[in-house]
């Protein structure tokens, strides 16, 4: 049932992955919205609305589950500012279509089942912008991968609840020492020995 579920889903990934590269053959452009290009994440077309962002400028976030507003087509060359990821099939080749996000600041990435260590390192590129980040709950996230982001000097709040480490006391004072100044949410300070397990931080909900 397993594989008979996976080659199902590549079938899937595959007819997506044809009809992209049809409607690029007629040379329609890939629509974007605040700078983000809306048409694959992880390499798989998911959809042409946005997931869940907030612009420059302004304190509530857009999310598909809510009605659009005519006003915020307005908002179409306005930076994105916040985005809303968590649970999403994003992969490191997918992270490719959010380094024109040069302004980003919040990003919600807790929960994708995809994200690991190497997606991890490739959020370099937003060491001057970026001041919270979620990677809560992502079972492929090592200490590895938060060793990268010791480039993320402007941090100011990372959430890492559920990331399973050896240590995770030593792994936060090491979290600490690397991002001074950053908020370390998920970890048991005074847990030395045992594996990481998730403790009560918000779950890398986006802020109100």
């Amino acid at each position: 049932q397993r594989l008979g579920q996976w080659f199902y889903e590549v079938d899937v990934v595959t007819a997506w992955g044809e009809r992209l590269r049809r409607h690029q053959l007629r040379s329609e452009p890939v629509p974007h919205f605040g700078g983000v290009p809306l048409a694959l994440l992880g390499g798989v077309a998911l959809t042409l609305m946005p997931p869940p962002l907030r612009f420059e400028g302004q304190e509530h976030w857009i999310r598909p589950e809510t009605r659009w507003r005519p006003e915020v087509l307005r908002l179409r060359d306005v930076p994105v500012v916040a985005l809303d990821l968590s649970g999403s099939p994003l992969t490191y080749d997918g992270l490719d279509n959010l380094v024109p996000l040069t302004r980003l600041q919040h990003l919600d990435l807790s929960g994708c089942p995809h994200l690991d260590d190497w997606a991890l390192g490739r959020l370099h590129v937003f060491g001057n912008s970026l001041r919270e980040l979620s990677v809560a709950r992502c079972p492929h996230v090592t200490e590895r991968g938060l060793a990268t982001l010791h480039h993320l000097q402007e941090l100011q709040r990372l959430d890492v609840a559920g990331v399973r480490v050896p240590s995770p006391g030593l792994v936060r004072i090491l979290l600490e020492e690397m991002l001074p100044g950053c908020q370390i949410l998920g970890m048991d300070l005074g847990d030395s020995t045992r594996m990481g397990t998730p403790t009560p931080s918000g779950g890398g909900k986006s802020p109100v």
